[in-house]
């Protein structure tokens, strides 16, 4: 079983709901690698029915046209929905578009009226889904605290992204219990779910598992092993930590270490570009 609920999410979840009152919608940042998984059904008391706008982060480590019907699922839902690859500068401008647009018929009647509306969007997501380098990015600098694990964001900000648009950035939050076995390892895989708190051995197995179920080459050319349908995730894993040297005494396999430079190397994007799910 994964979970992991620490006490400061859920103290964040009720933040969020009283803060929900200040927006006028909502940024809700999914990983492009498993964007389903990434969606936390106890943000629907903190939404409301106030508008989403899907933001698609790290759409570099994903195909085009996988983005595309992505977008397409968030847009048949009735939702915005954009991608951003947020390490690239200014990429997330197409973000306060959405925001404008959402608001446009709004904006112009107050322009008529010569009235200056302040739009105010929360931004929200499960940990390391990219939330603090959107942030990041629309900001032009570092004003959120960053990092490429889960948990780095504590406390929520307010920032000015334009002259008209106010984003406030709040910590990643994951769902207390988690229904859903694929989805719980799809956001351990990618790094939602703080390491220290897994059996990494476990979760790179499963990566094992779905890597093969892709294209069985993505392992053995990436890392010159060789096995066929019948061999064991736990096998493979000690074949790549054998190819690369996570030697321990005695000449075992350090299948942890294995498993550390397997996760480590799929969310890098060393492995290609790999989605998680099916849409």
């Amino acid at each position: 079983m994964i979970n992991w609920f620490p006490g400061h999410m859920n103290k964040t979840l009720k933040q969020m709901q009283r803060d929900s009152k200040l927006c006028d919608c909502f940024l809700y940042v999914v990983d492009a690698r498993c964007p389903l998984s990434c969606i936390n059904p106890e943000f629907v008391k903190v939404i409301g029915d106030k508008p989403i706008i899907f933001v698609v982060s790290k759409i570099d480590l994903i195909e085009k046209k996988t983005f595309e019907n992505i977008k397409a699922y968030f847009n048949s839902h009735g939702h915005a929905c954009v991608g951003v690859n947020a390490v690239v500068s200014g990429s997330a401008k197409i973000i306060v578009s959405a925001i404008n647009k959402t608001f446009i018929e709004r904006l112009n009647k107050n322009k008529l009226n010569n009235v200056n509306f302040i739009i105010r969007a929360m931004i929200l997501g499960v940990p390391n889904s990219g939330k603090s380098t959107i942030v990041n990015n629309l900001c032009n600098k570092a004003r959120a605290v960053t990092g490429n694990r889960a948990g780095v964001t504590r406390s929520k900000q307010w920032v000015k992204i334009g002259g008209n648009i106010e984003i406030m950035d709040t910590p990643g939050v994951l769902l207390p219990n988690f229904d859903n076995d694929d989805y719980a390892y799809n956001l351990a895989i990618v790094g939602s779910v703080k390491d220290e708190v897994l059996n990494l051995v476990e979760v790179a197995c499963m990566l094992i598992k779905k890597l093969n179920m892709i294209d069985t080459n993505i392992i053995k050319s990436k890392y010159g092993v060789d096995y066929d349908k019948n061999t064991l995730d736990i096998d493979i894993l000690r074949a790549v930590g054998k190819k690369r040297g996570c030697i321990i005494k005695g000449g075992e396999i350090d299948t942890e270490r294995a498993a550390k430079l397997l996760l480590n190397d799929f969310r890098s994007g060393k492995l290609g570009k790999i989605y998680l799910e099916q849409i």
